[in-house]
C-alpha cells in the first residue's frame, strides 16, 4: 500500500503503540498516554501532526504504563503508575487517562491517592505542536523550519507557527492549572483515599478556521465523534453470530469502518474510506474501491462516495511527475502544506496499474445493489473514460494486457498492490523487471468489461454490450493461454518487460479466482497450490510460497499473511465452488483475529502455525486498515453466496457457515431501499420483509455472462430455486 518502503524502520511505531482513529485524524502515544516528537508519535489532523508532544508528570517523574485499552476506535483509556522519586518500588498513586480524539483531543486526566495520607502533586503536562507533515514524520526526515511562538492567554496555551505564509496553530486548556510556555502545571492535594482530576483539550486552528470538535458537552449528551458513530451503526445491520468471538470480530469490524471514513473536502455530504492508520488516513484508490466493493451488502453509500470523489479527481492530462494520464484512476490523494513530499510532489499520484479497471468493476457492482438510476448514470462517462485509458495508456504495447511502469524515478516501481520495491520477483528470487503485466490486474480488467458490458444491457445498448463481452472472452483465452504454467500447476505472478512469465508461487492468482478469469479446468489446481503447506501458513495463505526464493516470512509483500488477500482469496474460492477450502481459510483469518484484541491488522507474519502457536505481528502493520477491517465481512459474504441485483429484482442465498461459527441472525439488513431481517441456520436462510416485486432466491446468482438466464429473471418466466 501507498509505496511503503518495507525496510524503512523510521515510520515504525513500535509494538505496543496505542492508535485511534477518527475520520482524517489519529494519535499514536505509548502505553501511558505519553507523546514524544523523536518516536513516530502525534496527533495528526488532515495529514498535519498538530500534536507532537504530551508528556504527563507527577512530581517530575514519568508515568509507568500499566495497561491501555480502547473502547472504540477513536477512545482510549491508558492507566499508569506515578513512579516514586525516593526510588522504593510501590507508589500510592495511580492515574487514569481518558482520551477522545477528533480534530484534536480531549483528555480526562484522573489521580488516585491510596495512601492513607494526603498528598501534595505537581501534575505537569508538557506540550509542544511541529506541525510536521505526515511524511516528515514517517520518514524521520525534516524539511521545513516553522517561525514558532508560544505564549499564554486566557488561561491556555496558544502555540503558534508560520511557514512560506501559512499559519498554524493550537490551543492547550485547561481550568485550574498555571499556565507556561512549556505547558500546563497543577498543584494539587489529593485527599487519603481520594483523588483529583481535571479536563484538558488541544485544538487546533488550521487556517482561517477552528477545527475544534469539542464543546464541553453536558453529562448528558454525547460527543461529535459518538454521533457520527451512532449514525454509522443505525444505518448498518446489526448481526449477532452463535460464535461469541466471530461476533466480536464482525462488530470491531463494523466500528473501524465507521471511524476510518473521511469526508470529501469539496463534498462534505459524501463519505469515503481512507485506507488505514497510522499513515494512510487518505483517500486510496486501489485501497478505498476495494474496501468499500468488499462491504457493499453493509452500506453501498461508501461505494458511491468513493467512486463519485474518484470521479472528480480522474485523470484529464498528461503529466509525467504525477502519472496523470487522461481516464486513469488516481492512487493517493494526500491533503496539506507537505504535499512536495509526497509521490509526484503534489497532493494526487496516479501511479496504480488496478485503480482504474477497480473503478468500472465497482461502479457495475453498486448498480447492482440499488443505488439510483440517476448516479449510475453520472458515473458512466467516467467508466467509459477509464476503458479508454486501459485501451491508450494501460495496454502499452497492443497485446491485450494491462502493464505498468513508472514515468520517473520518484513515482512506485511496482504498482499494483504488491507495490513494495521487492514485490514482484521470479522463483528464483530474481526481480522483475518493467514494464510488467501482474495476473490479478487482468482479471481486474476481465471484470470491468463484463460490469460495464452488463450495464449496457441493462440500458438497451445491446450492440456495446456485445462488443464488451466479446472483449472479455478475447482476454479470458489469452490470459490462460500466456499465464498459466502447466509444469507448476499455477499461474505465473506476471508477465516481464521480455513477456516472460514470471514465475513466483504467489497469491496474486487467488484475485484470478475472484474475478473469474480462471478457466474451469485450471480452478482446482489453483486451489491445492494456495491451500499447500508451502502458501497456507495455518492462518491464512501466504503472499509468497515458503519454496520460492525472495520468500521471508517477515517481509511486505514477501511471505507474510494480509487478510484482504485471503477475503478475495476466499470469495474467489468460493466462486469455483471450493466450499471446504474458503471454510478452512475463514476461520483460520478469524481465529488469528482472536489474538489481536478481535481487530485483523493490515498483515501479520508468515510463519507456519505449526511452529509458533499464534500469529506473530509485522512491527510496521497499519491497524485499523479499511481493507483488514473489511475482510470479515467479505467471509461472512461469501460463505452466505449473498447478492443482490435490485434491477432483477433478485437476492440470492446458499449458505455454507462454518458450523463452528453458529447461528446467524440480522436486522437492519440494507437491499435496495429496503431494509431486511435475516436468518441462518445451518445451510437453511429465511428473509423477511423484502419490497414487493423482489424475490429470495435459494440459489447462487446466474453469472452476468449469462446474460439470457438474467432476462428470464427480470421477465419472471424462470426463477431459481425459490425457497
Amino acid at each position: 500500500m501507498a509505496g511503503w518502503n518495507a525496510d524503512n524502520a523510521a515510520g515504525s511505531t513500535g509494538l505496543g503503540a496505542v492508535t485511534l482513529v477518527e475520520g482524517s485524524s489519529f494519535c499514536i502515544s505509548l502505553q501511558n498516554g505519553d507523546i514524544f516528537a523523536h518516536h513516530p508519535h502525534g496527533v495528526f489532523h488532515r495529514d498535519t501532526r498538530v500534536l507532537s508532544r504530551w508528556c504527563l508528570t507527577v512530581n517530575g517523574q514519568e508515568l509507568e504504563p500499566l495497561g491501555a485499552w480502547t473502547p472504540s476506535p477513536f477512545r482510549a483509556t491508558y492507566i499508569g503508575r506515578a513512579v516514586r522519586a525516593d526510588g522504593r518500588a510501590d507508589s500510592p498513586l495511580t492515574v487514569v487517562r481518558s482520551r477522545e480524539l477528533g480534530a484534536g483531543i480531549l483528555e480526562d486526566i484522573a489521580v488516585h491517592n491510596y495512601s492513607q495520607q494526603p498528598a501534595a502533586c505537581d501534575i505537569a503536562l508538557s506540550v509542544d505542536a511541529d506541525f510536521a507533515d505526515l511524511f516528515e514524520v514517517k520518514d524521520g526526515r525534516f524539511h521545513r523550519q516553522w517561525e514558532q511562538t508560544r505564549r499564554a492567554e486566557d488561561g491556555a496555551l496558544r502555540i503558534e507557527a508560520v511557514w512560506q505564509g501559512v499559519r498554524k496553530d493550537v490551543i492547550v486548556r485547561a481550568s485550574g492549572c498555571d499556565v507556561s510556555t512549556d505547558g500546563l502545571l497543577f498543584r494539587a492535594v489529593i485527599p487519603a483515599q481520594g483523588q483529583w482530576s481535571v479536563q484538558a483539550t488541544v485544538v487546533p486552528e488550521l487556517g482561517d478556521v477552528a477545527e475544534g470538535l469539542f464543546f464541553q458537552p453536558a453529562p448528558d449528551t454525547v460527543s461529535p465523534q459518538d454521533r457520527r458513530q451512532q449514525a454509522w451503526v443505525a444505518t448498518i445491520p446489526v448481526l449477532s453470530l452463535g460464535n461469541p468471538a466471530v461476533e466480536r470480530t464482525m462488530l470491531r469490524s463494523h466500528a473501524d469502518l465507521g471511524a476510518l471514513r473521511i469526508v470529501d473536502p469539496d463534498h462534505p455530504d459524501r463519505m469515503v474510506a481512507a485506507a488505514g492508520a497510522p499513515w494512510f488516513m487518505a483517500l486510496f484508490g486501489r485501497d478505498s474501491l476495494l474496501s468499500s466493493s468488499m462491504i457493499l451488502p453493509l452500506d453501498a453509500s461508501l461505494a458511491l462516495g468513493t467512486l463519485q470523489t474518484l470521479a472528480d479527481r480522474q485523470g484529464s492530462v498528461e503529466d509525467v511527475l504525477t502519472e496523470e494520464q487522461p481516464g486513469r484512476i488516481l492512487h493517493e490523494v494526500r491533503f496539506g502544506v507537505g504535499t512536495g513530499l509526497a509521490l509526484g510532489g503534489k497532493s494526487a499520484y496516479y501511479g496504480s496499474a488496478d485503480a482504474t479497471p477497480l473503478f468500472v468493476a465497482l461502479l457495475g457492482e453498486v448498480s447492482r445493489w440499488g443505488v439510483s438510476a440517476e448516479d449510475i448514470a453520472a458515473l458512466l462517462p467516467h467508466a467509459d473514460r477509464a476503458l479508454g485509458w486501459i485501451r491508450d495508456y494501460g495496454d502499452r504495447d497492443g497485446d491485450g494486457f494491462v502493464e505498468y511502469e513508472r514515468l520517473n524515478d520518484q513515482g512506485l516501481i511496482n504498482q499494483g498492490w504488491k507495490d513494495s520495491w521487492d514485490g514482484i520477483n521470479f522463483a528464483d528470487g530474481r526481480l522483475a523487471e518493467a514494464p510488467i503485466a501482474l495476473c490479478e490486474v487482468q482479471g481486474y480488467v476481465y471484470s470491468a468489461y463484463i460490469a460495464r458490458a452488463w450495464m449496457a444491457h441493462d440500458a438497451g445498448d445491446k450492440h456495446l454490450a456485445a462488443e464488451l463481452q466479446d472483449r472479455a472472452a478475447r482476454l479470458r483465452k489469452r490470459f490462460n493461454e500466456v499465464f498459466w504454467l502447466p509444469e507448476r500447476g499455477y499461474y505465473a505472478i506476471a508477465l516481464d518487460r521480455d513477456k516472460r512469465p514470471v514465475d513466483a508461487c504467489a497469491s496474486n492468482m487467488g484475485h484470478c479466482l475472484w474475478s473469474g478469469i480462471v478457466d474451469a479446468d485450471k480452478a482446482q489446481q489453483v486451489a491445492d497450490r494456495l491451500m499447500s503447506p508451502e502458501m497456507f501458513s495455518g492462518w491464512g495463505v501466504r503472499t509468497l510460497a515458503t519454496d520460492m526464493g525472495a520468500y521471508n516470512p517477515v517481509s511486505y509483500h514477501n511471505g507474510s499473511v494480509w487478510p484482504h488477500d485471503n477475503a478475495l482469496i476466499v470469495a474467489g474460492l468460493m466462486r469455483y465452488g471450493f466450499v471446504k477450502e474458503a471454510q478452512t481459510l475463514s476461520t483460520a483469518l478469524l481465529e488469528a483475529a482472536e489474538y489481536t484484541d478481535n481487530r485483523l491488522p493490515e498483515l501479520f507474519c508468515g510463519f507456519s502455525r505449526a511452529q509458533f502457536p499464534e500469529p506473530l505481528p509485522y512491527p510496521t502493520a497499519c491497524s485499523p486498515q479499511a481493507w483488514a477491517s473489511a475482510a470479515p465481512v467479505m467471509l461472512l459474504r461469501s460463505l452466505l453466496r449473498y447478492e443482490a441485483h435490485v434491477s432483477l429484482g433478485g437476492l440470492w442465498m446458499d449458505p455454507v457457515l462454518p458450523d463452528s461459527w453458529g447461528a446467524m441472525h440480522a436486522s437492519n439488513v440494507p437491499v435496495g431501499a429496503a431494509r431486511v431481517t435475516v436468518d441462518i441456520s445451518g445451510m437453511q436462510a429465511a428473509v423477511e420483509g423484502l419490497p414487493e416485486g423482489m424475490v429470495f432466491h435459494r440459489g447462487t446468482r446466474p453469472p452476468l455472462t449469462n446474460v439470457a438466464e438474467l432476462e428470464m429473471l427480470r421477465r419472471n418466466v424462470a426463477p431459481r430455486r425459490d425457497g
